[in-house]
């Protein structure tokens, strides 16, 4: 949808040009021509699509550094909760980490956006003023 809403003047020329064929070559040349313009628009539109995934892993690689920038910067305002089920939550204004105890893994969410991210040095100074900042 991204395709056709961004390259319709691609689409409209297409069309154009089958109209074009279907009116002035006949038969078996015509259906040719068409197929290869439409095979022509399906490549096209699939390699816009690996433009499209480029463009989102570079913007969740950037949503990750500003994490850890935010991190480094919220660090003395972070709060931890001990959740029922065994997990833990530690929020800060912009942040919040969900993970379990010993997992390689924790959630963040930041700016509405929700990934995963290593725990790593950085991660673990966190939880650990967090649990200095709740008194746990």
């Amino acid at each position: 949808m991204t395709f056709l809403e961004e390259r319709w003047f691609v689409v409209v020329a297409a069309i154009v040009v089958l109209f074009i064929v279907v009116k002035i070559v006949k038969t078996l040349v015509k259906w040719i021509i068409v197929l290869a313009v439409i095979a022509g628009l399906f490549f096209y539109g699939a390699s816009y699509k690996d433009k499209l995934m480029e463009i989102g892993t570079a913007v969740t690689a950037e949503a990750k550094a500003q994490a850890i920038k935010t991190i480094s910067g919220e660090m003395k305002d972070a709060q931890y909760k001990q959740n029922p089920d065994g997990t833990f939550t530690v929020t800060t204004k912009s942040l919040r980490i969900d993970g379990n105890p010993g997992a390689n893994e924790v959630k963040v969410t930041f700016m509405n956006q929700t990934f995963t991210m290593k725990m790593d040095d950085v991660v673990n100074a966190l939880i650990e003023q967090a649990k200095k900042n709740t008194k746990i």
